[in-house]
């Protein structure tokens, strides 16, 4: 085994990532019909532009701050433009702002991927998470895990970078200099860490300054990178 701890990405690694539904219009009246009002007071077009410039506002503040690369809690996001929703019971206001995203775009497990983490978690191998995310994130991976029996139990608590809990995305050095701290705690060394994710510039680029081993998931194998099945031979090797 070359690796003794394992991180992954998530949206474009663990999880494919395809357009909206077409029909994306009558789910959103649909969606409001049965939480709000018969009839809803923003378009989808014009939820997304205001929240699009309550998120210009928040970057701002937080560069100025210092976090060259700010993030936000959706969640806050919504409920500034949707009043309506921030009242609502909080199981009921996750539900919204879930079924909200499934409108902005579609996910499932990227082909391959359930048979590597399983066998990367049945050799003892530490699983971990280092992802721009949002609290719908984590449902949305815990659904597409459950089918090939994984759940988010599966990766340590320790190991789970989502950047929605700190204020900060990838690739600051942060997130990875934090997980590099954890994985340490626990006797790993950072040689034998593994950083799989499908953005040269938010993952395998930060790992790699951490001294950490890397995997870029992309379709066409090519030296330490290609798709899961790939990354299966590899580890076998």
């Amino acid at each position: 085994m070359k690796i003794r701890a394992a991180i992954f990405d998530v949206y474009k690694t663990i999880l494919e990532v395809s357009p909206p539904p077409l029909d994306r219009e009558a789910r959103w009246e649909t969606l409001w019909r049965e939480n709000v009002g018969p009839k809803s007071r923003l378009s989808l077009a014009e939820f997304a532009a205001a929240c699009d410039a309550i998120i210009a506002r928040e970057h701002t503040a937080a560069r100025s701050a210092g976090i060259a690369f700010p993030e936000i809690l959706w969640p806050e996001i919504v409920g500034e433009v949707l009043p309506e929703i921030a009242a609502m019971p909080e199981t009921q206001q996750s539900d919204f702002i879930f079924r909200h995203t499934a409108l902005a775009h579609t996910v499932r497990l990227m082909p391959g991927a359930g048979d590597v983490l399983r066998r990367l978690r049945d050799r003892g191998v530490v699983l971990g998470i280092a992802s721009n995310a949002q609290p719908y994130t984590v449902r949305e991976l815990g659904e597409a895990l459950a089918p090939v029996g994984m759940t988010l139990e599966d990766f340590a608590p320790d190991l789970r970078f989502w950047s929605f809990t700190h204020g900060f995305s990838k690739p600051d050095p942060h997130g990875f200099r934090l997980l590099g701290a954890r994985l340490r705690l626990r006797g790993i060394r950072l040689a034998d860490a593994l950083m799989v994710g499908d953005r040269l510039d938010n993952d395998i680029g930060p790992a790699a300054a951490q001294g950490w081993q890397t995997w870029h998931l992309h379709a066409a194998p090519t030296g330490l990178g290609g798709n899961w099945a790939a990354l299966q031979a590899w580890l076998e090797d």
